[in-house]
């Protein structure tokens, strides 16, 4: 199964919980569902005018198409994996160089533990998978020779990885900053109303103008399950869990990876963020996994975000302003 689509079908976040049809203000929604990015995508919008509404659906899936085409590792005539195959990218899009940078900024201020770099590991993890087996410590060792956003050039002009093997994937953060653009595209066309889902979530106003848009977060300990709802309040929100891409079946071993020690951080089992922008909680996901349960809600606070933290063990605890928002 595709990472994402199987990251949506374990998730369960974005269980839409309201649906309405038409709203009693005369507004006229649409919903748009196609495939990206690995999985099922959707938007649903509303606007007054139903020929403005079709255009800027429109619009939107242009945005999906050309960030797929600059940064989706499931196409092979992509950006990123000629990049991967050849270690440079002359003439880089805009957006692209865009993201790039931004993944830079947060692996600086993370202390790499967020790093786009990290393809090698998690094509290690995924290859010997296929082999029933996990990766020794040599082989780790070795993946983690080839990785290190430091050793990643940027500039308008040119990418270029400067150390033989190494490749990047966008899969942790591509997801957040395509939702970003698209909302900022619904917006140019005077869209208030909107739920957008790129594999992860962002939202405008309400969904039928008396209730908020409110997600359903899966219980990663019980498939199935909903851990909680939470009201979106025109948040972003990304979820990152344990059992969305496993490499064993203890959960000990799975797609998120410390790029500091080759293994997947142990303590805990999801984090959601809720933020104002949906790159940084994408993004964040990572850097407060890799942080640990103990130290994760003070890291969010510190990047201005709010945070949902689930322990292995089933204990939870969560920023106040998300803990108001959260339906039990």
């Amino acid at each position: 199964m595709k990472r994402r689509a199987w990251l949506q079908a374990s998730l369960g976040l974005g269980c839409l919980v309201n649906l309405p049809s038409f709203s009693a203000s005369r507004l006229s929604w649409q919903t748009c569902t196609f495939n990206g990015l690995g999985t099922t995508l959707s938007i649903r919008a509303a606007h007054q005018d139903a020929e403005r509404l079709t255009a800027a659906l429109q619009a939107a899936r242009e945005v999906m198409a050309h960030i797929e085409d600059q940064m989706s590792l499931f196409r092979s005539a992509s950006a990123i994996n000629q990049l991967n195959r050849k270690g440079a990218l002359i003439g880089p899009d805009p957006s692209l160089v865009r993201l790039l940078r931004m993944s830079r900024d947060i692996s600086e201020k993370s202390h790499g533990a967020f790093d786009v770099t990290v393809q090698p590991l998690w094509a290690l993890y995924a290859e010997m998978q296929k082999k029933g087996r996990l990766p020794t410590t040599d082989e780790i060792a070795s993946a983690r020779q080839r990785i290190g956003w430091q050793h990643m050039q940027i500039n308008a002009k040119r990418i270029t990885l400067t150390k033989p093997g190494m490749g990047v994937t966008l899969n942790g953060i591509a997801q957040g900053y395509a939702s970003d653009l698209v909302r900022k595209q619904l917006q140019g066309f005077g869209i208030a109303h909107a739920l957008i889902n790129t594999g992860e979530w962002s939202s405008l106003g309400q969904a039928d103008h008396e209730r908020d848009w409110t997600l359903g977060i899966a219980d990663a300990h019980h498939a199935g399950n909903l851990f909680a709802r939470l009201r979106m309040k025109d948040w972003c929100v990304a979820t990152s869990a344990d059992d969305q891409c496993k490499f064993s079946e203890d959960r000990k071993h799975h797609h998120i990876l410390d790029p500091a020690t080759g293994y997947s951080p142990r303590d805990i089992s999801s984090v959601t963020i809720a933020a104002q922008s949906c790159t940084l909680a994408d993004a964040l996901t990572k850097v407060l996994f890799v942080a640990g349960y103990e130290r994760a809600l003070r890291l969010a606070s510190t990047w201005h975000v709010e945070a949902l933290i689930v322990h292995k063990n089933g204990e939870w605890k969560a920023s106040p302003a998300i803990s108001r928002q959260l339906i039990l």
